[in-house]
């Protein structure tokens, strides 16, 4: 007699096949769906930073196993992968190009925690070869990227999950129904406020490769560059071809929420200026950085500030939100804690401090195969990062922008226009056709 599990997984199987060939798209299902007993297998690719949290995150998963580790770093490959063995008392397999990875079909998914400039892409090869898909923030380093990594998921019918956390907290998604319920009247304002410390990284100019790093592949889709370690492993976040600035960096959390409170999409026009006032060091992007993104046709206006090193705290927030109503106030301090004030006595109201667990929300959609699950959908990734995009862009050029939503160009600027891609170094290339 057929097993409960073999007959859920023939079920999702034929269930998925049928969802694809109504809309004539590939049918291309891994065979090996999802493993003995429904386990998810999982390769992490980029495991120096994020990563790390992505392994412990899917690894105390009922059912999931993380299989592969992967890194342009043998050194930081190594080290991590010993430390898997002793923590979970299993070897994992380790591959040096995430190329490798996604040709093993015994792989269900993967987790990207690679530098920005590798986000989109990493994901769409995914997407191409059958794997689901959790990818750290910022889904894309550019705006064009970011809407082909919503056409490869669709098209290859496949669960793509930004990895902004706050959308699987209780406490976040309460505050989200107080808003649309009009808990503190018409919700016309939103701030998303960054203030991390971060001191100079000098100049360390030039230098050889180190033996361990793979810089070719490190480079991916831009241009090739001498090294510096400047770049590696984590102040790459400063210069424009690999990061976005602290906007695209940690802001993506907060702009996500801005844009999820509000209610809104893209904005109609963007003011951005800032620049560097502390430190007379090699970064590229701002140290100060404030955007303001309007929208007229709805009302509704978005702030956005970066701040380093030393200043104060709004309402007790460093890192978070504040939205404004005709009624009252909400402050979100981090991923899982919100308050809110109401009336002009700012009298407290509602509050709550609770988390969830993303990775969780990310692999029950997996298994399930319902997108609509999904607490960071694909969509959210390209316009949280998008919005990011937006004021970077503005902030270069030195003027206010205007943009078209709908189509997503600006007006009559081909300048600005140019900035929403990148030129791309072959093999590494952003197809237009994904």
């Amino acid at each position: 007699m057929e097993s409960q599990n073999e007959s859920r997984r023939k079920f999702i199987k034929s269930a998925a096949v049928g969802s694809i060939a109504a809309f004539g798209l590939p049918t291309y299902i891994p065979a090996h769906a999802f493993g003995a007993n429904d386990r998810v297998r999982v390769a992490v690719i980029g495991v120096n930073g994020r990563g790390k949290d992505h392994i412990q995150g899917f690894s105390k998963l009922k059912d999931v196993e993380v299989v592969t580790l992967c890194d342009v770093d043998s050194n930081v490959l190594q080290e991590r992968a010993a430390d898997f063995e002793k923590k979970y008392n299993r070897k994992v397999q380790t591959i040096g190009d995430l190329r490798q990875v996604y040709d093993d079909k015994n792989i269900d998914a993967v987790s990207i925690a690679t530098p920005n400039h590798w986000h989109a892409l990493a994901a769409i090869w995914a997407c191409q070869a059958g794997k689901d898909v959790y990818v750290e923030k910022p889904g894309a380093h550019n705006l064009h990227e970011g809407r082909k990594l919503v056409e490869a998921a669709t098209r290859y019918n496949r669960i793509v999950q930004h990895g902004v956390q706050l959308r699987s907290s209780e406490a976040i998604q309460e505050a989200i129904k107080h808003l649309r319920d009009g808990l503190i009247g018409k919700v016309y304002m939103a701030r998303g406020l960054v203030f991390k410390w971060r001191p100079s990284i000098g100049d360390l100019g030039k230098s050889p490769v180190p033996a361990e790093l793979n810089w070719n592949l490190w480079q991916g889709p831009a241009q090739e560059k001498e090294f510096s370690k400047n770049y590696v492993h984590y102040n790459w976040h400063w210069f424009w071809d690999y990061g976005n600035g602290d906007i695209g960096n940690q802001g993506i959390h907060e702009t996500d929420l801005c844009m999820w409170g509000l209610d809104v999409g893209f904005p109609e026009e963007i003011t951005s200026s800032g620049g560097k006032f502390l430190w007379n060091d090699c970064k590229e992007t701002p140290e100060t950085l404030t955007s303001v993104y309007k929208y007229p046709s709805q009302g509704k206006v978005i702030q956005f500030e970066v701040r380093p090193w030393m200043t104060n705290k709004e309402d007790g927030v460093e890192i978070g939100n504040l939205f404004y109503g005709d009624k009252g106030y909400m402050v979100i301090n981090g991923y899982d804690d919100y308050k809110t004030f109401l009336g002009k006595e700012r009298t407290p109201g509602p509050a709550r401090k609770a988390g969830g667990d993303h990775y969780a929300n990310f692999i029950d959609c997996v298994r399930s195969r319902d997108k609509s699950k999904q607490n960071g959908p694909v969509e959210t990734a390209h316009l949280a990062s998008g919005i990011a995009h937006l004021g970077n862009i503005s902030y270069r050029l030195g003027r206010t922008l205007h943009f078209d939503p709908k189509n997503e160009v600006f007006v009559g600027d081909k300048e600005a226009n140019q900035m929403l891609t990148r030129k791309y170094r072959a093999p590494f290339v952003v197809p237009e056709k994904v």
